[in-house]
């Protein structure tokens, strides 16, 4: 069974938000071995100046690599990756898994998005959608679209 880990930054905090988590990480666990990681938000002042804000990213940015098992296959979730429908994202794990790849990992960043030199690493970019999301949210859809793929490829009723 695939290793599949969501790397977070930040801790879901609203029930509505793990109600929902939690019931796509039941689903999955018939498809993967799923991880969630979550990890701290760095702390920034009301106003920070990019400088503040491109530090606390490269911080957040070693946080995930440190939790990323060697040869991970890392998908960065960022506005500027390409849009890619439900389907798309079903073949995308089907070939990752026909690579024998032993562990997909998804970074999530917290309300600044994710270091560049973090994405420049990731083997894959994916954006969800040009509108901006709440990260919470960006958790709970991930995952959706996730447990959605897995149904694609198995032939399953979830997708219609």
């Amino acid at each position: 069974m695939q290793r599949v880990m969501v790397v977070c930054v930040g801790r879901l905090k609203e029930r509505f938000y793990i109600d929902a988590a939690a019931e796509y990480a039941k689903r999955l666990g018939r498809y993967c071995r799923l991880e969630i990681v979550e990890l701290p938000e760095q702390r920034l002042p009301e106003n920070p100046s990019q400088g503040e804000i491109g530090r606390a990213l490269a911080r957040e940015a070693e946080a995930i690599r440190a939790k990323l098992p060697p040869g991970a296959a890392l998908t960065a979730m960022c506005v500027e990756g390409p849009l890619r429908s439900s389907e798309e994202l079903a073949d995308m794990l089907d070939a990752w898994a026909g690579r024998g790849e032993k562990c997909l990992a998804f970074a999530i960043g917290g309300s600044f998005g994710l270091d560049e030199g973090l994405k420049r690493e990731a083997r894959a970019r994916l954006s969800m959608s040009p509108m901006t999301f709440p990260h919470h949210l960006a958790r709970v859809m991930l995952l959706e679209q996730l447990y959605r793929g897995f149904q694609i490829n198995e032939g399953g009723k979830y997708h219609k």
